[in-house]
């Protein structure tokens, strides 16, 4: 197979689609897309991506009558090699077989999330869904819909609404009150490790918050800073974040901390989401650590927020800002079950 002239996975899977895929369902009436796990659907495969679970893939969303037909004349009809990729591929536990996944798209939506977004979506529903799983439902490519119903369950999916947002960005500066000024405790101790792992915790933090700011879903970790660099804060936070994590006493750390707090402020009252709130850092009551003092935000949002329900939560946020399980978040059959936590 030829790797010098790499082409992203959504790319060859979409020629796939045109080239083979749709000439074999002459006649029916479906929708054809890539979609789920993967970084070809974030985009952010590379030639070392084909090595595990990487090659001409997609989905295919029918009505129920017709999916055993489907499926057979895919499986009668499909070459064995696209553009040199083999069609049939399997890896780790996964057996050899074609990835034409064909199902009803109600089917797949609820084994996906475990809800139908055609629906309705519930606060409950919010709550529980992890952002890499909203990613993966909103991203990659959708080759054919001409009904628009694929469209018009990633519209309803774009984003959360605006309640849902303003408690998740409580939620979100909430985690930041807490510990701010543990950075300065730890080191004032001589906890220099302690110190260093308050701070990235709280890089982490800050870059999830940015994600909120701007309204797009933050991926898991392993593609966190990629899709973090294409955020039009990156272009100031980047640098301040990346000297919290190199800083070597806890003056160059508290430095490049107020830098990205103080930045993260103005763009909250940029966005016009809240009152705005004031922007520069103080002392931690009488201790001399500087912080923002993010309470008046969590404050600030609060106010806005008009569902009685969210407003009568504790603030702990959506699944993924307190759970780091990769597999919680990665599993339905575990953060399905989060909107149940919350009592009525």
């Amino acid at each position: 197979m030829e790797l010098e002239g790499f082409v992203p996975g959504v790319e060859l899977s979409r020629a796939f689609y045109d080239e083979v895929v749709a000439p074999l369902l002459a006649g029916e009436e479906h929708a054809a897309a890539l979609l789920g796990t993967g970084s070809d659907v974030l985009g952010y495969d590379t030639v070392r991506s084909t090595d595990h679970g990487w090659g001409p893939r997609m989905q295919l969303f029918v009505d129920g009558d017709r999916v055993a037909a489907v499926r057979e004349a895919i499986d009668a009809g499909l070459p064995d090699e696209f553009r040199g990729w083999p069609t049939r591929y399997g890896w780790d536990d996964v057996a050899v077989s074609h990835h034409v996944d064909v199902a009803p798209l109600g089917e797949w939506l609820e084994g996906r999330v475990g809800f139908d977004p055609r629906g309705g979506i519930s606060t409950r529903h919010w709550l529980a869904t992890p952002q890499q799983i909203l990613l993966e439902l909103t991203s990659g490519g959708v080759f054919h819909d001409p009904g628009g119903e694929l469209a018009s369950v990633r519209a309803a999916l774009a984003w959360y609404p605006d309640d849902v947002w303003l408690w998740l960005l409580a939620c979100q500066w909430r985690r930041l009150d807490q510990e701010e000024a543990f950075v300065g405790r730890t080191a004032e101790v001589g906890d220099e490790l302690g110190s260093r792992v308050v701070a990235s915790r709280l890089v982490r933090d800050c870059m999830r918050l940015a994600f909120l700011l701007q309204r797009r879903y933050a991926p898991y970790s392993k593609w966190l800073g990629s899709a973090f660099a294409h955020l039009d804060s990156a272009v100031v936070l980047q640098s301040p974040l990346l000297d919290v994590l190199s800083a070597e006493s806890y003056d160059a750390r508290e430095d490049a901390l107020v830098a990205v707090v103080e930045e993260l402020a103005r763009l909250h009252n940029a966005a016009g989401v809240t009152r705005a709130a004031e922007t520069t850092v103080r002392r931690f009551y009488a201790r001399p650590f500087r912080v923002l003092g993010s309470a008046r935000f969590v404050d600030a949002c609060l106010e806005r927020v008009t569902d009685p329900w969210l407003k009568s939560l504790p603030l702990v946020g959506a699944i993924d800002q307190y759970v780091d399980s990769a597999d919680v978040l990665s599993d339905l059959r575990m953060f399905g079950r989060v909107g149940t936590l919350f009592a009525t």
